[in-house]
Order: structure tokens, then C-alpha cells, then sequence
């Protein structure tokens, strides 16, 4: 009997793999893959091995730049990689591109799969360590992003263009698969009417996902006397360099403009409540927020970004606005919130446009073909 290929996945921390991989993961199992995941365990493991996956931890600092931490870990990850010799090895986002690309060169090469998922701190922040850590990110990325034997992924066709017109990417080995995709089995179309609609910002506390621009704009409406209720829903991410520091959240909380729920594992009954999905993000992959906003028939507002442009077609199914542009985010709110009318046709057509091109299935299918391209070769 011909032995089944194994898949080694490679994402930084749990949270984030059983959230944007495990069902994809669990397609590649289904499909005849063996699968091993590494990453830095943090309360998930059963949840992973209950799926009938592997998994390996990996301590691994996200927020850390310290080359002496990153060496230990790419130290380990070879030893990993020569226990474990997988036919192909799937690397998600920065850190683990670097570190699992280099991994792969030195322990014996075989198919990689890189997946780009929005560049995170390095590329949406202006602050100084972000501007410093980009040229060698921009080198490191284009000696090993892209080596031979490799398919490199992006969830966005903005970030597609940008990689491979910056040579990080050759053209005929960059691939499209649109983001995480949403099951639209748990997700109705949403008919609340309520007489104070809810706003609802689903993401992490971070600040380039716009929160800062979200409490300032809920500032500015209810001043001027808009009735809507704000709320952010999402927790704490202090391994994130963009993590919003503990007295700016005590501060917003006083001030009781919008409320925080912190983390929900329940978002099919959060966004049943909802009236409108809002994320102001600076710059995304694809992010997972919009796509269950328009699974349950919401319209959202978010910034013209990539990514974010990826889910929301301005006017369609709901509104840009430029990032970091508090006054025409709160004016988008505004329109929304006061026109019943037009935040169900823009729910429908989201809906429609989530099952028609963003749904798990999709995405299954079409990661676990690339895969058998790479292992069948």
C-alpha cells in the first residue's frame, strides 16, 4: 500500500490555526494527507488532536525580533522537520515563512506552500520599528518566499500584484485562495429591526484593525445624537506589537461610548443581533470578520484596503472609507444606521456574494488541489 503524503503546517500560534486552518487541515486528512501541525501551543491542543491532527509545539515569540530567539526556533524546527520529513510543508504568515523556508532549505527540500495573510505589523504600521524591519523583511522575503518547488499564496489580489511586481513572487507561482472562507450553514440572513441598531466590530484589540477610529467615531455620532449601540468583539492580543495598551482600554471603558465583549465563540448569535459589521482595519488578508458579516446578511463597513476591498464592493454590499479617516467612517455609520432599507439590500447582496465565492467549500477544494499538485509532481 503506497504510503499517504504528509502535510506539515507551520502557524505561529494556535488560536489563529484553529480559527483561519483547522477546517482546511481537516479537508487535506480527509483527502488522504497525513497531517502535523507546529505551533506554539497554547490552550488548543485538544481541540486540534480531536480533529484526528497532530500537533507539535513550538515555542514561538510573535512579538519578539530578538535573532538569537528566532535561531533557537528555527533550530528546533529543523529537528522537527528530519523527525518528521513531510512531503510538503505549509508555512503561514511572516515569522513562519522566514523561519520555515530557511528550515526547509537546510533539513532537504521539498514542495513548499508560503501563505502571505496581510503582512501584519510590519506592513500596516508607521511606527519605527515597523519602518526598520522592513527592508530586511523585504530581503528576506525575496530570498525565500519563493524558492523552487514552491506555490506562494495570497488571500487578496492587491497583495498578489504588489508581491510579484516587487520580484518577491514569480507570477506563474502565486495563487489566489481568497481567505479562511465562511460556513454558511451557521450563519441565517439577518431581518433584526431593532429600534437601536447594534454596531458591531469583530477583531481582535488591536489598533490597526481601526478600533481607535471606531471609539472616536461612536464619540463623534453620539454627540451629535445619533442613537446606536457600539460594540467591539474581541479580546486581548499581547503578543501582537499592535496590541492596545491596558489604560487607553480602562480609559474607553469609562467613558462607556461602545462596549467591549472580549472574546465570543458565539458569533452566528452575536451577528443575529447585529444591524452592521464595522472594521476600520488599515490592512488585511482577508479578514474572517467580513465574510461571517455578510454570511449573516449584514452590511459592513470597512476601510479601501486590501483585503477589505477583496470582500466589500463599495455600495454593493456596503461602504469604504479611507483608513485612518475617522470623520468618513463615522459619516458611512451615519447612513447606515438611519437606513433600514438600504442595510437590508446590502445584507442580501453580501449574503449572495459570500456563498457564491467565499464559502469553506471553496477554500477546501481548492487548498487541498494545490496541495496534490505540489506532492504529485
Amino acid at each position: 500500500m503506497k504510503d499517504r503524503p504528509k502535510l506539515l503546517l507551520f502557524v505561529s500560534v494556535d488560536w489563529f490555526f484553529c480559527s483561519h486552518f483547522l477546517d482546511r487541515a481537516v479537508a487535506a486528512a480527509r483527502e488522504g494527507f497525513d497531517v502535523v501541525v507546529v505551533t506554539h501551543v497554547a490552550e488548543h491542543r485538544e481541540k486540534i488532536e480531536a480533529a484526528g491532527l497532530k500537533v507539535i509545539h513550538l515555542a514561538l515569540d510573535r512579538k519578539s525580533v530578538n535573532p538569537l530567539l528566532a535561531l533557537v526556533a528555527l533550530f528546533r524546527l529543523c529537528k522537527i522537520l528530519r523527525h518528521e520529513r513531510p512531503s510538503i510543508v505549509h508555512n503561514v504568515a511572516l515569522k513562519p515563512i522566514i523561519l520555515g523556508s530557511l528550515a526547509t532549505r537546510l533539513t532537504g527540500r521539498v514542495p513548499i506552500v508560503n501563505a502571505v495573510v496581510g503582512g501584519g505589523f510590519i506592513f500596516s504600521s508607521n511606527g519605527l520599528v515597523a519602518r526598520l524591519l522592513r527592508f530586511p523583511i523585504g530581503l528576506a522575503l525575496k530570498l525565500l518566499l519563493n524558492p523552487s518547488k514552491s506555490r506562494v499564496v495570497f488571500e487578496n489580489k492587491d497583495d498578489l500584484k504588489s508581491f510579484v511586481s516587487l520580484g518577491y513572487v514569480r507570477s506563474r507561482e502565486a495563487v489566489l485562495i481568497r481567505g479562511a472562507g465562511v460556513d454558511m450553514a451557521r450563519y441565517t440572513q439577518n431581518e433584526v429591526a431593532a429600534d437601536i441598531p447594534l454596531i458591531v466590530l469583530p477583531a481582535r484589540l488591536l489598533w490597526d484593525k481601526g478600533i481607535g477610529e471606531f471609539v472616536d467615531a461612536a464619540r463623534l455620532l453620539k454627540r451629535d445624537g445619533v442613537t446606536a449601540r457600539f460594540v467591539v468583539v474581541g479580546g486581548l492580543d499581547p503578543g501582537n506589537r499592535a496590541s492596545i495598551d491596558e489604560e487607553t482600554l480602562r480609559r474607553w471603558r469609562e467613558e462607556a461610548l461602545v462596549e467591549f465583549w472580549g472574546f465570543r465563540s458565539d458569533m452566528p448569535a452575536v451577528l443575529a443581533k447585529a444591524a452592521v459589521v464595522c472594521l476600520p482595519s488599515y490592512r488585511e488578508g482577508l479578514p474572517k470578520a467580513l465574510l461571517e458579516g455578510m454570511a449573516a446578511g449584514l452590511p459592513c463597513v470597512t476601510t479601501d484596503v486590501p483585503g477589505c476591498r477583496e470582500a466589500v464592493s463599495d455600495g454593493v454590499n456596503g461602504i469604504l472609507v479611507s483608513p485612518r479617516d475617522m470623520p468618513s467612517l463615522a459619516s458611512a455609520l451615519h447612513r447606515l444606521i438611519v437606513d433600514q432599507a438600504t442595510r437590508q439590500v446590502m445584507g442580501t447582496r453580501g449574503r449572495a456574494m459570500a456563498a457564491q465565492q467565499f464559502s469553506t467549500e471553496i477554500v477546501q477544494i481548492e487548498t487541498v488541489k494545490l496541495y496534490r499538485s505540489l506532492v504529485t509532481r
